[in-house]
């Protein structure tokens, strides 16, 4: 993925000669042929977000994903299952108090926060969420939709939502970070952010050049869609939608800063974002009291002293976990597709030239691209830490 620090100006022209190299590589490959696959043919509509409630919502957003879906499998009901948006109510439903609203990643699903909002809901939240425009079908349906498409959903439900609580909590992973947060800066009825592995500061500095791309040719990358949870292809598109959520959210914390509790849970090896980056805008732009950093890493940022931050070891050798990913913080060990055991085992990892082993006992884990001699690191895709980041969660939000 393209990702970019906009911290580090690059000269006018630095600027031009990258864009000359990347327009003649753009132009040699932009007639590559797509796969004649459906995944990669947009559909001729985006599902519509904004219901009078959020049953009908469910309902008629599954009821789309069946009809503009590329499946994977034959079990549809699964395929359409995933990636619908869901709502799970508390045991008692008058009254409540907490409601919390989960938006998920660049090509990913709803039913990444299925593990949280399970434990969640046993404490009485009321927890939803929303699939973004151009999500849950196949990757070409992000050529559609435009970043206002995914302001406006979220804005639609959090007003339905907060039509029924007392307390409404916005959560993001990733993309969805972004846009929770971007959205809460503007909005003094949000009580509070949950945010997993958000993508306010990514690594590489090409991803301001993603508009350009979309001129010229619809795909970045084109990978095969084995994945029901999520794409495995990015479109042009994608990428400038995302560059877009960066580019927002940064203004804004430039700006202003965000006086509810927030909760931020990191990996310090995320292969896609710049935690540290991260570390230091939380230090300064979020500054409840109450708000916390979760950093799975090492303890060389402890001589901070932020009393906020907690941190957690990675480097689980007894476990064989040699990193923390962007993407296991927010799955429990017993997850049935990203659990410890679980059926999604991702061995492309950027560990090229190193045999697989044959026995899944065999394997080390990691975030993407990390390597260690004598091991092979599949993608780690749970959190050894879950139930704690539950009880964090619930710190912050004074929820006994």
């Amino acid at each position: 993925m393209f990702t970019v620090n906009s911290d580090v100006p690059i000269p006018i022209i630095a600027r031009l000669i990258l864009a000359f190299f990347i327009f003649a590589l753009v132009f040699n490959v932009s007639c590559a042929k797509t796969p004649d696959s459906s995944s990669f043919c947009p559909s001729r509509t985006l599902p519509l977000y904004n219901q009078t409630n959020f049953i009908t919502y469910i309902s008629e957003t599954k009821k789309w994903i069946k009809e503009n879906r590329a499946f994977l499998t034959y079990d549809h009901e699964l395929e359409i299952r995933l990636n619908a948006p869901y709502e799970l109510k508390p045991p008692r439903t008058n009254g409540v108090k907490k409601g919390v609203l989960f938006v998920h990643g660049l090509g990913a699903s709803p039913w990444y926060f299925m593990d949280i909002g399970k434990e969640l809901v046993k404490n009485g939240w009321l927890v939803r969420t929303i699939l973004l425009p151009g999500h849950g079908s196949k990757p070409a349906d992000l050529m559609l939709p435009d970043y206002t498409d995914w302001e406006k959903a979220l804005e639609h439900h959090a007003g339905l939502l907060s039509n029924e609580v007392d307390e409404l909590w916005l959560a993001g992973f990733s993309t969805g970070g972004n846009l929770v947060t971007a959205y809460a800066l503007d909005n003094d009825d949000i009580s509070g952010l949950l945010l997993f592995s958000p993508g306010f500061y990514p690594q590489n500095s090409l991803l301001w050049f993603s508009s350009l791309i979309s001129c010229f040719r619809n795909w970045i990358d084109i990978d095969q869609e084995d994945n029901i949870l999520c794409y495995q292809s990015l479109s042009a598109n994608a990428a400038k939608l995302y560059y877009q959520s960066v580019k927002i959210l940064q203004k804004k914390l430039d700006a202003q800063s965000f006086n509810k509790p927030t909760l931020i849970v990191m990996s310090q090896h995320d292969s896609v974002l710049n935690p540290y980056a991260t570390l230091y805008a939380f230090q300064s732009k979020f500054t409840h009291s109450a708000s916390r950093f979760i950093w799975y890493g090492s303890g060389e940022i402890s001589k901070n002293k932020d009393i906020r931050v907690s941190i957690y070891n990675s480097r689980l050798p007894h476990e064989k976990i040699s990193t923390f990913s962007h993407m296991n913080v927010i799955f429990s060990e017993n997850n049935e597709y990203f659990g410890k055991n679980g059926r999604n085992l991702m061995l492309e990892n950027g560990q090229e030239n190193i045999p697989i082993p044959k026995e899944r006992s065999e394997l080390w884990f990691s975030a993407w691209g990390y390597k260690e001699k004598g091991k092979y690191h599949a993608r780690i895709t749970w959190n050894p830490y879950f139930m704690e980041l539950i009880s964090a969660i619930n710190e912050i939000a004074k929820n006994d």
